[in-house]
Order: structure tokens, then C-alpha cells, then sequence
């Protein structure tokens, strides 16, 4: 490995990208800062659950709105919703195993979601259900618009 393009990882993240790529395709590999390429790959991973399990807990809060204030539906929570689901498709359709891991981090997103709702409606976090009254399925379901308000 070359202590030059290790170091060019800590000092010039943009450049240390540029002279990397360029040393793989001209097969020099020794050259190659192979462990912080690992580990680059492995936060690109991670970003990507992040930002989809981010997309979840948007899409649930604006799912908790519409059901618990349907007084104040209207065309910006509905294109909210509508983003939020078209982002997270996107993401299965180039990631799909990402799908279990976002079953795995549901309970993590309507977490943020219902903190994210309490501020947003004035509704008490403890007056939202324990669990999420939908569905990873039913969220992304463009015809999941029908919600009647949760038993609390």
C-alpha cells in the first residue's frame, strides 16, 4: 500500500477518491489503500440504511399526521408521503436486501417518527399506539390512504 494515497485518505478525501478509482483501473493494486477502501465501503453501506430508515420514520410521521388530523390533510403532506415512498422503493429497487434491514429498524424509525409527530401536532408521544399501527408494506403502498384514527 502506498503511504501516499493512505495519507491522501486523511488530508484530501476528494482527491484520495480520484486517485484511487484511477490506480484500480490501471490494475496497481499495490498501490492501493485497500484498508480504507474497505472501510469506505462499509460507511456507504451503513449511509444507505441510514437514509432509507430516515425516508421510514418521514413517511410514518406524515402517516401519523394524516391519520390523526385529517382537518388538516392537504397537498403538501400528500406529496411528503408520496417522496418519502418513491425514496425508499428507489432504494430497494438499487439495494433490495436493504428491505430487511429496514424490517430490522421499523421499531427504530416509528420511534422517530412519533417524537417527530408529537412536536409536529401538539399530540402527546404518549397518546400515539406502542407500535406502529401500519406496516412496513402498508407504507409503501401507494394506495394506503384510507387510515381512520388509532385506538388510544
Amino acid at each position: 500500500m502506498s503511504s501516499v494515497n493512505h495519507n491522501l485518505h486523511d488530508s484530501d478525501f476528494y482527491a484520495w477518491t480520484k486517485q484511487t478509482a484511477q490506480l484500480l483501473k490501471e490494475g496497481r493494486l499495490s498501490e492501493v489503500d485497500i484498508k480504507n477502501i474497505a472501510e469506505e465501503l462499509e460507511d456507504m453501506g451503513n449511509s444507505d440504511k441510514r437514509g432509507v430508515v430516515s425516508q421510514l420514520s418521514r413517511l410514518i410521521t406524515h402517516l401519523l399526521k394524516w391519520m390523526y388530523q385529517p382537518a388538516l390533510r392537504g397537498n403538501s403532506w400528500k406529496n411528503t408521503i408520496e417522496a418519502a415512498r418513491i425514496e425508499i422503493i428507489d432504494f430497494f429497487k438499487d439495494s433490495p436486501s436493504l428491505k430487511n434491514e429496514v424490517k430490522n429498524k421499523f421499531d427504530v424509525a416509528y420511534k422517530k417518527a412519533i417524537r417527530i409527530a408529537s412536536n409536529e401536532t401538539g399530540i402527546e408521544v404518549k397518546d400515539f399506539p406502542k407500535e406502529c399501527p401500519f406496516t412496513l408494506e402498508q407504507c409503501l403502498n401507494e394506495e394506503f390512504w384510507q387510515i381512520g384514527r388509532a385506538h388510544v
